[in-house]
């Protein structure tokens, strides 16, 4: 047996599951299934994660059970946040890039003065 994947080695389109089938009974199901986001992580990636979730995200228990380092921890971690699409840091903010824009354009404008611009920023980051 392979690991699934879900991108095309020719095209690198996404690729979709259509076939499951039973190892005991031989049953097979067919149709368009849903693989979800860990469907692109190697196998050590998603060891890491089960062992993450099994100590709670307790880094300093990680590095007991797999003798790693805190900053190795933390690189594979990061390693792992960036393979499901995200980038290791990054808040999420509550304002778009257009809402961003349109603040900054009133401030340059006159419209709006630097404190409340700054406010406004800073409120939607901590929502």
């Amino acid at each position: 047996m392979y690991p699934i994947f879900n991108e095309c080695p020719i095209c690198g389109g996404e690729l979709i599951a259509t076939r499951l089938e039973c190892r005991h009974c031989d049953t097979a199901i067919t149709g368009r299934f849903f693989t979800g986001p860990f469907a692109g992580l190697t196998n050590e990636q998603l060891t890491f994660i089960e062992i993450f979730v099994k100590n709670e995200g307790k880094i300093t228990r990680m590095q007991e059970e797999l003798d790693l380092s805190y900053p190795t921890i933390r690189n594979r971690l990061h390693e792992v946040i960036r393979a499901l699409g995200y980038e290791p840091g990054e808040e999420d903010t509550y304002l778009n890039e257009d809402e961003r824009r349109h603040i900054l354009e009133d401030l340059e404008q006159g419209k709006i003065k630097y404190q409340d611009a700054m406010r406004m920023l800073k409120e939607s980051e901590a929502k």
